[in-house]
């Protein structure tokens, strides 16, 4: 068996890692062999460490500068750091302003080429990758039965109708099955995700509700939508770097777009997790953070990114099958 040193940044796999930051108002530096982040609190300095080992992705907000010293151990760790705005969004790079997803990624890896080969010997067909999208589509679907019926969210209040859940996604199955395009699946995908909204509102008794996407009038849930959906790009940023894929190799939200596959692959948990989450902390009157603590409690515990990574995989190594 090969020795791994204690050194070696990357000896905890990206789907086991448990931490995803978002920070604002801080200096992020190299401070005796750890990265840390430092606030000021009066006269005094306050250093708060990152563990950059057990991290999947770090989000700096508004107020925040890094070192080069610090980009440099956080890319030897396999880290992808954002720059946004406030509370998460909008989502900036270094060289790019105000694009829907943008990750300056780690460099100083090799990353494994089984499944972007697998990935490529499909995607030019546009029927296999229609093939591709419906299986993300049904993978959603499953997620979403497993994750709405838990006994976390009852016990946490949101207690959804079980027959009408089922109904809604019962439909949606029939739907990808019998879609035609990828326009067909997305109408499909922007209908069952409005009818989740209704559904989530009436479990809750949440009232009116319409959803405004960048939301930041007075109604919570729109903002914390937003600020849930970064996250889970996030993880979807992380989960295609880890295997090699680049993100403009969408299966479903367009060959053009930069970010079209971190937004395929966050859409396998983002109405699973996110969408109740926003809900519940509305309801409940909870801050950004503490919204943010739930959210990254919920995809830590349903090992959101472990997911991720499974169903990339099997859809990779399954369509690239049927090229033979």
């Amino acid at each position: 068996m090969e020795d791994l040193s204690p050194s070696d940044l990357k000896t905890i796999l990206h789907s086991k890692r448990a931490n995803l930051y978002y920070l604002e108002h801080c200096r992020v530096l190299v401070n005796g062999g750890r990265v840390e982040y430092v606030t000021d609190q009066g006269k005094r300095k306050l250093y708060w460490n990152i563990p950059i080992a057990n991290t999947t992705t770090v989000l700096l907000g508004i107020g925040t500068s890094i070192t080069q010293a610090a980009m440099r151990e956080l890319a030897k760790a396999g880290v992808l750091v954002g720059f946004c705005g406030g509370g998460g969004t909008p989502l900036f790079s270094a060289n790019e302003v105000d694009v829907d997803v943008s990750w300056l990624s780690p460099q100083s890896e090799y990353r494994p080429t089984e499944y972007l080969q697998a990935w490529v010997k499909f995607w030019f067909d546009d029927d296999l990758r229609l093939c591709a999208a419906k299986a993300f589509q049904r993978s959603r679907v499953a997620r979403l039965r497993q994750q709405w019926t838990h006994r976390h969210l009852r016990d946490a209040g949101f207690g959804a109708d079980p027959g009408r859940l089922d109904e809604l996604l019962q439909r949606t199955e029939r739907q990808i099955e019998l879609a035609q395009d990828n326009t067909a699946l997305l109408t499909e995908e922007a209908r069952l995700t409005k009818a989740l909204f209704k559904l989530a509102v009436d479990t809750v008794g949440y009232g009116d509700f319409t959803r405004a996407k960048r939301g930041t009038g007075s109604d919570p849930a729109n903002r914390f939508l937003d600020h849930g959906n970064y996250l889970a790009y996030g993880l979807g940023a992380t989960a295609t770097w880890v295997l090699g894929l680049p993100h403009g190799l969408a299966v479903l939200h367009g060959k053009t777009r930069r970010g079209g596959l971190v937004f395929d692959t966050a859409d396998l948990i983002k109405d699973a997790s996110i969408l109740p989450q926003a809900f519940l902390s509305a309801m409940r009157g909870d801050d950004e953070q503490e919204f943010r603590r739930g959210c990254i409690e919920s995809l830590t515990r349903s090992e959101s990114l472990d997911f991720m990574i499974d169903t990339i995989k099997a859809v990779a190594l399954e369509i690239a099958g049927k090229t033979a």
